[in-house]
């Protein structure tokens, strides 16, 4: 069971629960806020979003190496280093340097109080073709010692370049399964040793046989990656993701699941799909329409790509290519990772800024409601009646939800990640640095001392 601490509050997956909607719903008072701590510096680069459980807070490093940090001090109370990451220089393709590990946020159920991560580990020595060797596996580890309690293959291995693989998606958790989500590097590189393709995985939390499902026909791409945002999975342990570009296959080539919204079973068998009609030119295009999670909102689900198209799909019923109920112009560029949904307002992480669009069941379905006008556009959240966004100018931006005008502003220094974006948990509004864990508390100061672990 979880343990009682701190404040409260928890902030164990990608955006907050298992539909990613980003709303803290403890509701702590952030404000006036002023920085708690600044975590020592890690050794490697944080690409995912910092978690809480248990009065711990936890981040993984590029460098494969698990951090458990007190939530009242950011004191390093463990840290466990799992593998040899990639270094960069051996993959095809990509923009993450020095080394690849763990990119993707981690996940922890609560129950079994297990923090789960996928890590991109080297295997030595040359492959039967001549290069390095890479593999993909999904470890389990003991929120309260570091214990390693998992350690799996998280890919299917056969004829596929896990070189030419990057898990960029949060992991999420399904009825006693991890659900890990894969695509390529950055410049969907073809591997050396083989083709990469799209994948969604589950993986039975305390091990067993892998379920997938696979994007793509027998080539190279369709990537799920949606900005480093989660699967998203659904009351009935029903999985939403969306993927990206296949191949142009030219007229008369059967789809091949890309620049889809695809509904998967907890064992990967695909329930649904929706893919544009123009869905080849988008695949020769790059226009990717798997840049964020699909969202779901009232029996409706939103998503919008790469072409700035924001569509409205009938959940559970996705339709194929005809899916479409409505469709809105949103954003004026790309918009990457995940959005944030507080009733029937989704708020979208567009590049122009932060936009609100309500969405309804009625005509007209979508309607955008405004757009930050000073920019701030990383993937949102909401917290103490803020939409909390960070911002290209080294700040996080606490957004009025009516309006989308910066009620607050808080500088906190570089950073070096793709799509950061920030969580709320145990009273401390929490930032990935380049290298470190930020820590900013409200009126109620920091929150007490972690708890001991529970007797065995």
């Amino acid at each position: 069971m979880p343990l009682a601490s701190g404040f409260g509050s928890s902030w164990t997956t990608y955006h907050g629960n298992a539909e990613a909607s980003g709303v803290d719903a403890a509701q702590i008072k952030l404000r006036p806020s002023r920085r708690a701590w600044t975590s020592s510096i890690l050794d490697g680069e944080l690409y995912g979003e910092p978690l809480v459980a248990d009065g711990r807070v936890v981040a993984a490093t590029e460098n494969d190496t698990v951090y458990v940090m007190a939530a009242h001090s950011g004191r390093i109370l463990w840290s466990r280093h799992l593998a040899r990451a990639v270094p960069s220089g051996d993959l095809p393709c990509g923009d993450i340097s020095p080394e690849v590990g763990i990119t993707g946020t981690p996940v922890i159920d609560l129950q079994r109080h297990e923090i789960f991560v996928d890590a991109d580990t080297l295997i030595s020595g040359p492959s039967a073709s001549g290069g390095v060797e890479a593999s993909h596996r999904l470890f389990g580890l003991d929120l309260f010692t570091g214990k390693v309690e998992l350690d799996e293959k998280a890919m299917p291995s056969a004829g596929e370049d896990q070189l030419a693989q990057l898990q960029r998606p949060g992991l999420a958790l399904d009825h006693g399964f991890v659900v890990i989500a894969y695509g390529q590097n950055s410049g969907d590189c073809p591997g050396p040793n083989g083709p990469a393709h799209g994948y969604v995985v589950s993986i039975p939390e305390k091990g067993g046989r892998l379920h997938y499902f696979q994007i793509g026909s027998g080539r190279d791409r369709g990537a799920v990656w949606m900005g480093g945002s989660s699967p998203v999975v659904d009351p009935h342990g029903n999985v939403y993701v969306a993927s990206a570009d296949g191949y142009d296959l030219g007229a008369g080539q059967s789809y091949d699941d890309s620049d889809a919204v695809l509904e998967l079973s907890p064992t990967m068998h695909l329930k649904s799909i929706f893919y544009p009609k123009d869905w080849q030119e988008l695949s020769a295009d790059d226009l990717d329409l798997g840049t964020g999670d699909p969202v779901l909102v009232h029996g409706v689900v939103f998503q919008v790509g790469k072409t700035d198209t924001g569509y409205l799909l009938r959940q559970g019923r996705l339709g194929g290519e005809e899916g479409e109920v409505a469709s809105l112009s949103v954003c004026s560029g790309d918009p990457d990772g995940g959005h944030a949904v507080q009733g029937s307002v989704v708020y979208v992480p567009c590049p122009n800024g932060v936009t609100a669009i309500k969405v309804s069941t009625k005509a007209p379905h979508l309607k955008q409601l405004w757009t930050d006008s000073d920019g701030a556009a990383g993937p949102p959240i909401i917290a103490d009646g803020l939409v909390w966004t960070i911002g290209g100018d080294n700040a996080v931006h606490g957004l009025n939800p009516a309006t989308g005008k910066d009620v607050v502003s808080i500088p906190f220094g570089g950073y070096a990640n793709h799509f950061p974006t920030p969580s709320v948990g145990d009273g401390l509004l929490l930032l990935p640095g380049t290298d470190q864990v930020l820590a900013f508390m409200g009126p109620a100061g920091r929150p007490p001392p972690p708890p001991a672990p529970p007797a065995k």
